[in-house]
């Protein structure tokens, strides 16, 4: 059984926003609602990636345990989604998110922000496949065509990425090895790491290379 995953790839992402562009045109999403964005790590710093976020349909997902009403829901390929009819519009699921996903279509608090909406992996929702009513509370269900989510299909640098989960691995796998840079292959030291400092720095540092072991010239010793 597949798993769907999303995995962006912080050495490509150069930060058009034709994911976020693609999201909100192919599910009409209403003005002040993002369902992607792309955020940029240590600003004007060296060092500095960009990344494009969006809800990553965690296989233990923290908006499921703390939804009061049990709006959420998983499908068989692991998309996370949620039924509109039965959210109050509570926020817990925006508190309990560590990506930001959980988006309210209005300001105020509980449920005068409306129906909570966030990605749905281009999945749509409860109501039957391709149907009017799935169109216009989820968007367009790209999955039950066969195809990926719109904002990993138009990714011009394929930083982002969207599919089987292990199929992500073996893509990532190979541009490990094409890079030789280890972990850093996919930017995550800067992406999802902590940046060292120094007393008294700004910023982040650099690590210093490593010193050479005393017999590291060739000899035999």
């Amino acid at each position: 059984m597949a798993r769907m995953k999303f995995i962006c790839d912080a050495e490509r992402c150069i930060e058009c926003n034709s994911c976020v562009t693609a999201c909100k045109q192919e599910h009409d999403i209403p003005w002040g609602v993002n369902r992607r964005r792309v955020v940029t790590l240590n600003d004007g710093v060296p060092g500095e990636r960009s990344i494009s976020a969006a809800c990553m349909h965690c296989s233990d997902a923290p908006c499921m345990a703390v939804c009061p009403v049990d709006c959420f829901y998983k499908t068989d390929d692991g998309v996370v989604l949620h039924d509109k009819d039965l959210c109050i519009g509570c926020g817990y699921c925006f508190y309990a998110c560590p990506f930001g996903a959980p988006q309210f279509p209005q300001d105020g608090a509980f449920g005068l922000r409306g129906k909570m909406d966030k990605c749905t992996f281009c999945a749509g929702g409860p109501e039957p496949d391709g149907s009017q009513a799935e169109f216009e509370k989820y968007g367009r269900n790209r999955l039950a065509e066969g195809k990926l989510p719109a904002c990993a299909e138009m990714c011009s640098t394929k930083a982002l990425l969207g599919g089987d989960g292990d199929v992500l691995a073996d893509i990532f796998r190979t541009r490990a090895m094409a890079r030789g840079k280890g972990s850093e292959v996919w930017g995550w030291a800067t992406a999802y790491g902590r940046p060292e400092t120094k007393p008294g720095s700004s910023g982040p540092q650099e690590k210093p290379a490593p010193k050479a072991p005393a017999n590291a010239s060739g000899g035999n010793s």
